[in-house]
């Protein structure tokens, strides 16, 4: 597998042009087969699937044609690097408007990927979003993380999220196999947060909205990367309590960084802690100016480009940082030559 995919990546990407399809989205080459190993048991999803299978590891991201570049270098850095590929289920998010597209591109870059792709409803949270520091929080597909439990079947009862501007250089068994005890998440998370950074002074101000945060340990997590026990998030109706934040953000503007802070208000202080080595976030620098950062000290097995600047489109205006070189190995964006080989 190694020396195919050694081979696969040796073929020049330099000084060409992007090759788009006939609906305007990317066009991608086709990614080599990963096949399970003898250590793994092998085993076949369904949709249709009524029990649990705890052999399968479940990937739930967005899909759309802004960050569908992100999604696919994310989902085969997972297969790269999976122990047992064939394993792998991923969940795909997106809206009606262009989801056949979308499910005719993953097919041919990826024939062999178990997937299924979920329609989700921009109404269902369009009246609760309000305007953030970045337009991109503010579109409906960047919620749609809290609707996972009832987008997908009763049948998976776990779920990891990932964001579509990451890549994973290690085996995600690893992140599938932490036990969250009796959380309903589990995140890379940090303990010395302020914040009166992420909420306005009118939240502050207000003794019923800051109660919500009484007791609790001040613990800051980013929710690009999240395993969730679906089971208890609906038994808890955590979509509810989240939604209520919303409602309530969007009538006395409590915060200003789209999604994050009504998973902080219902979680912060009460989530399992996972190796930060599982998200090294911020690559992609603040949400203004999108800066080049470094890495964190540690070990590394998620690169997280979270924040303004996005890898593909530095390395395509040839400004990339130092370390978008981490991501371009997994770009299966197909190009054109400008000059004919012949």
């Amino acid at each position: 597998m190694c020396l195919r995919l050694c081979l696969f990546l040796l073929f020049p990407i330099a000084i060409s042009s992007v090759t788009t399809t006939d609906t305007d989205l990317p066009a991608f080459r086709e990614a080599p087969a990963f096949r399970n190993g003898r250590e793994c048991f092998k085993t076949v999803w369904s949709p249709e699937d009524r029990t649990h299978n705890p052999s399968i590891i479940h990937i739930a991201m967005t899909l759309d044609a802004i960050y569908l570049r992100g999604s696919v270098a994310g989902v085969f850095s997972v297969l790269q690097h999976a122990s047992c590929p064939e394993n792998v289920v991923f969940h795909f998010i997106a809206t009606q408007r262009r989801s056949a597209d979308l499910r005719r591109i993953i097919s041919s870059t990826l024939p062999y990927l178990t997937f299924q792709i979920y329609h989700f409803d921009p109404n269902l949270v369009r009246s609760k979003i309000s305007s953030s520091i970045r337009r991109a929080l503010d579109q409906p597909l960047n919620y749609a993380r809290i609707y996972l439990a009832d987008l997908l079947s009763a049948s998976v009862r776990r779920v990891i999220y990932f964001d579509s501007d990451l890549v994973v250089v290690d085996d995600v068994a690893k992140l599938w196999g932490i036990e969250l005890g009796r959380h309903v998440v589990g995140a890379p998370e940090y303990c010395h947060a302020n914040f009166t950074h992420y909420f306005t002074s009118r939240f502050w101000s207000s003794q019923g909205y800051k109660s919500a945060l009484k007791g609790r340990k001040p613990c800051y997590f980013n929710t690009g990367v999240m395993v969730i026990d679906l089971g208890r998030w609906r038994e808890g109706r955590y979509t509810v309590k989240l939604e209520t934040w919303m409602r309530i953000q969007k009538r006395h503007r409590i915060y200003e960084l789209g999604s994050l802070p009504p998973f902080l208000l219902v979680f912060a202080g009460d989530v399992e802690p996972v190796e930060h080595r599982w998200n090294q976030h911020g690559l992609g620098g603040d949400n203004l100016e999108g800066l080049c950062r470094n890495l964190h000290p540690g070990p590394v097995s998620l690169l997280h480009w979270s924040g303004k600047g996005k890898p593909w489109l530095r390395l395509d205006s040839r400004r990339p940082c130092p370390l978008d070189s981490l991501w371009a190995p997994y770009d299966l964006l197909r190009y054109s030559p400008l000059i004919s080989d012949s």
